[in-house]
């Protein structure tokens, strides 16, 4: 009998050991040392860090690239505040964010949540969908390139139907704009169809059953249900696609190279025109900077203003 009651409290005290001081499974184990991070932090400091402190420095020089870097204080910004061609880069800038946000978001919503179902032959339309996804940007833009050359391009056949009687699409303002918004959303719609999808297959099913029950159906399901299951999964998507719209520059540069005129001049293709063509490398690191000081300020703001940084769970009674 002392024998069983000594085990018994053996098996207790290992239960509790088990347990950990929390109570949780497992709590008590030790957590990683801090050198499994160092790879990346050295990583994340040379690559990230070191450069744009290098950039910061180098955005109160004047500097051709070749030379050393002479010291010019605050001149390069404040002909950066001065500078119309500036003013008209950030308003494209802040005007395509827009839009892309308007245009991909309740595409990739609707295809994420699609294709978090179990549709027949799903599997094999979301596999083609993502394809653009293995591509990189500089490959797609070359052959939409091709593909919008008013000579020879599929635009000389569609664009009267456009409203472009000379197909020349890239050769209009508004064309060229959105051509480039048409390009960008078809080859970063599946990313965050992705994220939509992982997103949609995380909400519990026993939701849309109790709802099923109470005689809703598929819409009032996706707005009552669906939806604000997924708030978190939007400002997600939303701070990627918005810094991403904002930072971007490889498609302007080779669909348009910031034509017709400047109508497409972005401020990233505005960082490279004036550092690598101009050589102007103080007052392009002096833009670099801006750019990176407003991304970081708006998917801050985002992540503040939608509380996200607050939330911890949407599964409301689970």
């Amino acid at each position: 009998m002392a024998g069983a009651v000594s085990k018994g409290a053996d098996d207790k005290g290992a239960s509790r050991h088990a347990r950990g001081p929390g109570g949780g499974v497992g709590s008590g184990a030790g957590r990683p040392s801090a050198a499994w991070a160092l790879p990346g932090a050295l990583f994340f400091a040379c690559f990230a860090i070191v450069p744009m402190l290098l950039v910061g420095y180098l955005a109160f020089t004047d500097w051709d690239g070749i030379g050393s870097p002479q010291w010019t204080g605050t001149d390069n910004w404040s002909r950066l505040w001065h500078d119309p061609d500036m003013r008209q880069a950030v308003w494209l800038s802040l005007l395509l964010t827009v839009l892309t946000w308007l245009v991909q978001t309740p595409i990739a919503l609707l295809l994420g949540v699609w294709a978090a179902g179990r549709q027949r032959n799903r599997a094999v339309l979301s596999a083609i969908f993502f394809l653009p996804l293995l591509a990189s940007s500089v490959a797609l833009a070359l052959v939409w390139k091709q593909l919008l050359d008013p000579n020879f391009g599929l635009i000389a056949e569609i664009g009267p139907a456009l409203g472009f009687a000379d197909g020349d699409l890239l050769g209009d303002p508004q064309g060229a704009l959105g051509a480039i918004l048409f390009v960008t959303a078809w080859q970063f719609i599946p990313l965050h169809t992705l994220i939509y999808q992982g997103g949609a297959r995380a909400i519990p099913r026993s939701l849309y059953d109790a709802a099923a029950i109470d005689g809703a159906g598929t819409v009032r399901q996706f707005f009552s249900i669906t939806l604000p299951q997924l708030r978190n999964t939007v400002v997600t998507s939303s701070v990627i696609m918005v810094v991403g719209a904002l930072t971007f520059f490889d498609t302007v540069l080779i669909l348009t190279k910031g034509g017709p005129g400047t109508d497409t001049s972005i401020v990233p293709f505005l960082m490279y025109k004036n550092g690598f063509q101009a050589f102007d490398l103080g007052y392009a690191s002096a833009v670099a900077a801006l750019l990176v000081v407003v991304a970081t300020t708006v998917s801050l703001l985002l992540v503040r203003l939608t509380g996200f940084s607050a939330m911890r769970s949407t599964r409301e009674g689970m």
